[in-house]
């Protein structure tokens, strides 16, 4: 008998599975408790459920847990750079960046990625598996209790993408949320996606509240053809205008990334190409310094020729500002520091 993942189960769910198994209802509270509030790793921890009950939910179902294999600390900032192993020995990543109003943790949803974006690291050994809602919760009980320090704001932005694990990232969301949980307010998140475009159609009707985050990186087909495949499926335009009607439905201002590539998408023309785009959208425009990916070769521009980006955006009533680098000293951007641990094991079974 396979054991169920009872962490990623609803307490209506555990509920009635303890019905099932011809137990008392009123115990799902407490099983729940003691899974998202106190964050237990073992049933037998669960000190006021009866020791039978305990040994019937260890027949049934396992509690899921993550492990710390490496952890890299900022002595720039204290941003916090995790890698965590997972039951079957794949690694995630996760990313803590501190800030006056609280911390931000950057979370993975897949190991891997198939979406092939080429200025990005974490697709470079393809998809491996997606993560499971309470491997996604554990990103963020494990950096908690690492810590000390509750997580205040969560971002959908490490390794994978979200919306290519839609059903398990929304349980994800509705769980993370939940006031017999963790009870983070989604309006405290942000989902960062490609632009999987009859997802995020989906998403507008989950009533989630989240922030959604678009990766762009391009003001036309032609440029983000060559650097993301997605855009062969959905193009700029169905894009945007599956942002538009987002917007319509939620009222959530949508959030737009722009990885600046030297000489590829940050001269003048493509300000003024994008800021067409964008106009009338209530949007804010994110621009990044890509990170160097030594397998890929690009780079960003001069810190002069990236504020004049976002100058004669600013200039054309486009909301933009540059993304502050942290964790410059610890290689804190996804997939990296996992795409190094993983030729280290290579290397050792050679």
């Amino acid at each position: 008998m396979e054991k169920k993942d009872i962490k990623s189960l609803f307490p209506q769910e555990v509920e009635q599975q303890l019905i099932e198994l011809g137990q008392p209802k009123f115990r799902a509270k407490q099983i729940v408790s003691w899974l998202h509030e106190k964050r237990v790793n073992s049933f037998d921890e669960m000190t006021n459920i009866p020791l039978a009950l305990r040994r019937v939910l260890e027949e049934h179902y396992y509690i899921n847990s993550l492990t710390i294999v490496r952890k890299l600390e900022s002595k720039l900032d204290g941003t916090v750079k995790y890698l965590y192993e997972l039951s079957d020995k794949n690694c995630i990543e996760a990313v803590l960046m501190k800030y006056k109003y609280g911390n931000t943790l950057c979370i993975s949803t897949q190991v891997g990625c198939r979406m092939g974006c080429r200025f990005c690291a974490s697709t470079l050994a393809g998809l491996v598996r997606s993560l499971k809602p309470s491997e996604m919760l554990d990103e963020i009980y494990t950096a908690v209790q690492d810590t000390g320090e509750r997580v205040s704001n969560v971002v959908l932005m490490g390794i994978g993408e979200p919306l290519d694990n839609y059903d398990n990232v929304v349980r994800f969301l509705r769980l993370l949320s939940m006031p017999e949980g963790y009870n983070l307010s989604l309006r405290h998140l942000s989902l960062s996606t490609c632009g999987v475009v009859d997802k995020i159609h989906r998403l507008a009707e989950e009533d989630l509240g989240l922030t959604l985050s678009i990766s762009l990186h391009a003001p036309n087909d032609s440029i983000r053809s060559q650097t993301m495949p997605i855009n062969n499926r959905w193009g700029v335009d169905e894009l945007m205008k599956a942002c538009r009607d987002y917007f319509d439905k939620t009222g959530r201002r949508i959030s737009f990334e722009y990885a600046l590539i030297d000489g590829v998408n940050d001269e003048p023309c493509h300000a003024q190409e994008l800021a067409k785009r964008l106009r009338g959208m209530s949007a804010h425009v994110n621009l990044i310094p890509v990170n160097p990916v030594k397998e890929r070769g690009f780079k960003c521009g001069s810190r002069q020729k990236i504020e004049g980006f976002q100058h004669m955006l600013t200039k054309l009533g486009v909301n933009a500002t540059i993304r502050r680098e942290l964790g410059a000293d610890i290689n804190a951007a996804c997939g990296q520091l996992r795409r190094e641990y993983m030729k280290e094991e290579e290397e050792e079974q050679c």
